[in-house]
């Protein structure tokens, strides 16, 4: 008897693939028009709390803290030829960009509070809309980019650093900057990736595609130069950036299926890359100098011959030898002052106060016979310190942040973290330089990028409840209202308004703010 023959029946269920074959085509946000509307919104909003009362406090009609270095530097630009000497302390111990931008603003309203803070202020209001941009793009969100402007706004560390005139402002903005270059690089490269495969040719070589001129990674490099132009610590964006841009390329590869993503990676990007962010810098940094090279009397334009000796056929022209010895007077300067040399200030501090604003910078206080409070002197204060609403949560938001880019793979907080991290982790390589809260400006808007995020995630995270979803809507509500309140509260002492002694106690929460 033979056996009933099997029968296979079709499969009921087709197979699904574990990954999409093809990626999803999003190269950006597409509400326009919205975006722009937004954009308007907040830059308005940043102009008004940037300029409001811009020209005070000053120090009897003269710059504050470190104010009387570079108001003073950049008026002279004006008046020699772009050049500065700094006949005070015999050397200048940073590059000429900032104080150049801090000199346009001196030119149009002359060497007052107004002037020497109004660019600084143009520039705290760019990086904002830059922040409030950025953040739209890399969550794909109008309103969480909107919720990013309005943090950043709220935060007392960029606010004070925009309204003086102090370098790390200027530097902070060319930083954001060129971040936001590199994220719109980041997806034009994919959609160059994406018509690469529509078009069949991904696989004619297993290096895959090249990908043409890429003139947002070009102009990255050319904000990182005006970085390194204003202070040196630009050079850790460069390197961190650079490093992100790479493997910006390498997951683009793999995830459009390049046979040899690294070594298309390796071959088609690595030399554009070092050319973009390694020499487009340079060639930046040294073109900053024109008016020193100009000059026929600037400090050390003609150290060749005297100093540094002759030039050897190997060497670079003497011009340029001229301005590594006038670096390096300056270098030199710089890593002198630690604390093991006896360089004390009352308030420095360590990178690892900074994530929390636990040592902020007292840039102004007089306390004697300020009108206002009676019988009795008011205060008036400057103070560079982070709203606590924010910077108090550093920890688990980096945390958080932290767990979602090894974790979950989530590349929007990856690269927060990589710009936070290039503005914090290099200090700890020279922890007995003399530091101060002020070199975490540049750490601030990462900080406000991550926590917008994480707002992002409260709203839109999947669900069927819509009580889960209003319940979102309230939390996020409440924590912006929350840190706008905070920011208000604080508002006297990042502007130097007069207030009682009574309040000027209140104001200083923590023991080390004192």
């Amino acid at each position: 008897m033979t056996a009933p023959s099997t029968v296979v029946p079709e499969r009921a269920v087709p197979v699904i693939s574990p990954g999409p074959l093809v990626p999803v085509a999003d190269f950006g946000p597409l509400d326009r028009a919205q975006g722009w509307a937004m954009t308007a919104v907040i830059g308005a909003l940043a102009a008004i709390t940037r300029f409001l009362n811009l020209q005070s406090p000053t120090d009897a009609g003269t710059p504050i803290f470190d104010e009387k270095h570079y108001a003073p530097q950049a008026w002279q630009m004006l008046h020699n030829s772009g050049v500065e000497d700094n006949p005070g302390f015999g050397l200048v111990v940073h590059p000429p960009v900032g104080k150049q931008l801090i000199a346009i603003g001196e030119a149009i309203f002359g060497y007052s509070g107004l002037g020497w803070r109004f660019s600084g202020a143009v520039m705290g209001v760019i990086m904002v809309i830059l922040v409030a941009r950025i953040v739209r793009r890399i969550s794909r969100s109008t309103l969480v980019g909107a919720i990013a402007g309005l943090l950043l706004i709220a935060d007392g560390v960029t606010f004070v650093a925009s309204r003086t005139a102090l370098l790390d402002g200027f530097l902070v903005v060319f930083v954001v900057a060129a971040f936001g270059a590199l994220i719109v690089d980041r997806d034009q490269v994919r959609e160059r990736m994406h018509n690469a495969l529509l078009d069949g040719r991904i696989h004619e070589t297993q290096w895959g595609p090249r990908l043409g001129v890429r003139w947002w990674r070009f102009g990255a490099g050319v904000l990182l130069g005006l970085a390194c132009a204003t202070k040196w610590s630009g050079l850790y964006f460069v390197v961190f950036f650079g490093l992100m841009t790479l493997a910006f390329d390498v997951v683009a590869r793999r995830q459009y299926r390049v046979s040899r993503p690294w070594l298309g990676t390796i071959r088609r990007d690595v030399g554009p890359t070092a050319w973009a962010m390694g020499l487009i810098p340079v060639a930046v940094y040294v073109a900053s100098y024109a008016r020193w090279f100009a000059s026929e009397t600037a400090v050390n334009r003609y150290e060749a011959g005297r100093k540094i000796g002759e030039r050897q056929w190997f060497q670079p022209p003497d011009a340029i030898r001229s301005l590594w010895h006038y670096t390096a007077k300056a270098y030199d300067f710089h890593s002198g002052l630690t604390n093991a040399a006896g360089n004390q200030h009352p308030w420095e501090s360590k990178p690892w106060t900074w994530p929390m604003s636990l040592r902020p910078v007292l840039y102004a206080i007089d306390q004697n016979n300020v009108p206002g409070c009676g019988a009795a002197s008011c205060v008036k204060a400057v103070m560079l310190v982070g709203t606590p609403a924010m910077w108090f949560i550093a920890v688990p938001v980096l945390g958080y942040a932290a767990w979602r880019a090894f974790v979950r793979c989530d590349w929007r907080y990856a690269v927060v973290l990589v710009g936070y991290c290039a503005g914090w982790l290099p200090w700890f390589a020279d922890i007995d330089r003399q530091m101060y809260f002020f070199y975490a400006v540049a750490m601030a808007p990462f900080l406000v990028m991550a926590i917008a995020l994480i707002c992002g995630d409260i709203l839109y995270k999947p669900t069927r409840n819509p009580e889960r979803r209003t319940l979102g809507l309230v939390v996020v509500c409440c924590y912006v209202a929350l840190v706008i309140t905070n920011f208000a509260w604080l508002f006297p002492v990042l502007t130097g308004m007069p207030i009682s002694q009574q309040t000027w106690h209140m104001q200083i929460w923590l023991p080390s703010w004192r």
